[in-house]
């Protein structure tokens, strides 16, 4: 199965993975870089408000924008 996971390569070649991810076996993977500036900021704050975002609450809070709804 194909996965499509959104990371940022540091200065340094480190992956610092969008979500945090579990593998059960070793993985190959295509890296392709993209040509559009990092704000760090913003990647940075989405892994503290993942926790916010991803919760029963907030879905339910925002179901009936849902399409379906």
């Amino acid at each position: 199965m194909l996965r499509t996971l959104e990371a940022v390569i540091d200065s340094h070649g480190h992956v610092c993975w969008g979500e945090q991810i579990q593998l059960k076996t070793p993985q190959r993977v295509l890296i392709t870089l993209l040509d559009v500036p990092v704000d760090e900021t913003l990647i940075m704050a989405e892994s503290s408000l993942a926790k916010e975002w991803l919760n029963t609450d907030e879905e339910a809070a925002w179901a009936h924008l849902q399409p379906g709804a």
